[in-house]
């Protein structure tokens, strides 16, 4: 079966799941794209898939790349508001054929993340506060 233009594959699921913005699923598209090129860079076989934990690892990094200090606001605007719901969105792209599940994939594998506002807002948290909320 031959993979739907994404943008139409898109439409369709977002008719029947409306819980996620289409930027979203866009930006983890990109995140996949990113470490599959990154894997085979690293001499990995093209059909080596991306595992949840590499998945939500390139998330965290790409997400503070693009949007910083707003990240935590974008994905809430998105309706992304824990790991979970990366892995809900990878499982939607899968029910669309938009990327195809590995054997290996499980939607708990997303549970393992890690915490929002760790991830997204200590980083910019200035040092003195930051010493105020450990100390």
């Amino acid at each position: 079966m031959e993979i739907p233009d994404f943008d139409t594959a898109l439409d369709s699921l977002l008719a029947a799941d409306s819980r996620y913005a289409r930027e979203a699923y866009h930006f983890v598209r990109e995140v996949l794209e990113a470490s599959q090129t990154s894997r085979r860079a690293r001499g990995h076989r093209a059909s080596e898939q991306v595992g949840a934990r590499e998945l939500l690892a390139r998330i965290r990094v790409d997400a503070i790349d693009q949007f910083g200090p707003m990240t935590c606001a974008v994905f809430e605007a998105w309706g992304v508001r824990s790991c979970e719901d990366f892995g809900e969105i990878v499982f939607n792209m899968m029910s669309e054929r938009i990327i195809l599940r590995g054997r290996r994939d499980r939607r708990e594998d997303f549970q393992a993340g890690f915490d929002f506002s760790e991830a997204f807002r200590a980083p910019f948290v200035p040092c003195r506060e930051a010493a105020l909320v450990d100390g």
